[in-house]
């Protein structure tokens, strides 16, 4: 997927600002004074990068947002679209209709492959482009630690691709094992595993149980989707332990209600096509999800810049680059201590205040007003959700969980969808879906893909 960042269409530059200061006589055209703006160049349209590009809204710079898809995605959701809950569409939006009123912001489709920090360009696979400040909200990939080789047959969950070949797995998997007269590959096909205990890992396993036993119940005649078997397999001693350990042992419970297998303390050790191997055990499976862990994009290997282990780069107080003060890198690809000396997790609310707040250190030296105090991370709460009215909560220090927390982690799921007919459509099937337990986008939209092979 290439662009060519020289040839911009005339019809997608912002346009300038009436200018206050022009003098009689002057002949610029507004194309002209607005080419004249520093130039502020943000890859990644997600959280970080979107907050950016809005914050400088009204500030008198140029904004060139790039992305390799033309779509903005709210990826807490996606493992909703994986089992077949929700639609693509009810969890994207188009990245030019989101930006569409922002007339100083350039859309640019495309993937970045590399960046020119001495001369100050991006560099794409059809031309380059020149910034004054340069963003970098590129995000998180899958981590395999060291172990690529799984990706093919333990599909993590970032993407829409990965989230509809996920959905693909799950429902080929029960329809061969209608069909199948082999009993030992029809337990295999009904053995789903999901991979890290953290909130993407339980609310996975927890959708898969409430698929299997309620929405698929009476569908199928020769095999009973509620007799499959869902694992949640963690190396680590407890689910979700970001959370406080009553609330995990609570989160534990509800997932073991629901029919939910928690294997805690068990380490992967191998997974193939058919199998996966945990703490020396072997068992049979043709669906594996990874949720076990993320690194960063090559951002930082692409600005030469310090990075941690998770090869997030290693950002000043304000997000800046310490030795490339018009560089800063936001969201998941970077790892900053606040102000109030706590690492800023990799959420989706704190990629939305990071950019925000680079926004606004952007703007403070553009018009030479005094720069915005060091970061600092207003944690609003942390929350996971179990299954159908079993969620919990971690909200200023207060735990707790049940209908309530599930009431409320929609409420605030729903609320940043960008678009309001999505917010309508989601809360809509949402309803139904308690009432009637439906799901209705089980849809088996493409043939079978070589890594799904069952």
């Amino acid at each position: 997927m290439g662009f060519d960042f020289k040839e911009i269409s005339p019809y997608d530059r912002p346009k300038a600002a009436k200018t206050t200061n022009a003098k009689k006589g002057d002949v610029m055209t507004n194309d002209a004074q607005a080419n004249q703006l520093p130039h502020v160049v943000v890859i990644g349209a997600g959280f970080a990068g979107l907050a950016v590009a809005s914050a400088l809204a009204s500030s008198p710079v140029r904004v060139t947002l790039i992305d390799r898809r033309n779509y903005h995605l709210f990826q807490p959701l996606l493992y909703q679209v994986a089992t077949a809950a929700l639609s693509p569409a009810q969890i994207a939006q188009p990245v030019r209709s989101i930006v569409r009123r922002q007339k100083n912001c350039t859309v640019a489709l495309g993937e970045v492959v590399g960046i020119d920090a001495v001369h100050k360009t991006v560099r794409g696979h059809a031309g380059e482009i020149g910034y004054d400040y340069l963003v970098v909200a590129t995000g998180a990939a899958h981590a395999y630690f060291g172990r690529d080789d799984w990706a093919a047959v333990a599909p993590g969950l970032k993407t829409i691709d990965d989230a509809t070949h996920i959905r693909r797995r799950v429902l080929h998997a029960f329809e061969q094992a209608e069909t199948t007269e082999d009993e030992n590959l029809r337990r295999a096909l009904m053995t789903f595993v999901v991979v890290g205990a953290g909130p993407t890992g339980v609310e996975m396993a927890g959708a898969i149980a409430e698929l299997a036993r309620h929405t698929l119940r009476g569908e199928f005649r020769h095999v009973d989707p509620a007799a499959a078997r869902i694992i949640l397999a963690e190396a680590g001693p407890r689910v979700l332990v970001a959370f406080p350990e009553k609330l995990s042992n609570r989160a534990h419970r509800d997932l073991e209600k629901i029919g939910v297998e928690v294997m805690t303390g068990k380490g992967v050790s191998d997974c193939s096509a058919e199998h996966v191997v945990m703490d020396g055990e072997t068992i049979p499976c043709r669906t594996i999800v990874w949720a076990a862990g993320v690194k960063a994009s090559p951002a930082a290997d692409w600005l030469g810049a310090a990075a941690d282990r998770a090869g997030r780069a290693q950002v000043a107080p304000d997000y800046s680059l310490p030795a490339q003060g018009d560089v800063f890198v936001v969201g998941d690809t970077a790892a900053l201590t606040d102000a109030k000396g706590r690492i800023v997790p990799g959420l989706a609310p704190a990629a939305v205040q990071a950019g925000k707040y680079v926004g606004r250190v952007i703007h403070a030296r553009v018009t030479g007003a005094a720069p915005p105090a060091p970061f600092v991370y207003r944690d609003d709460g942390t929350m996971a959700t179990i299954g159908r009215g079993k969620a919990i909560a971690l909200i200023r220090g207060f735990g707790f969980g049940g209908f309530i927390a599930w009431w409320m982690w929609g409420v605030i799921h729903i609320m940043p969808l960008v678009g309001f007919r999505n917010r309508v459509v989601v809360a809509i099937d949402w309803f139904w879906s308690y009432l009637t337990h439906a799901r209705g986008a089980r849809l088996i939209t493409a043939p079978k893909d070589k890594g799904a092979d069952l």
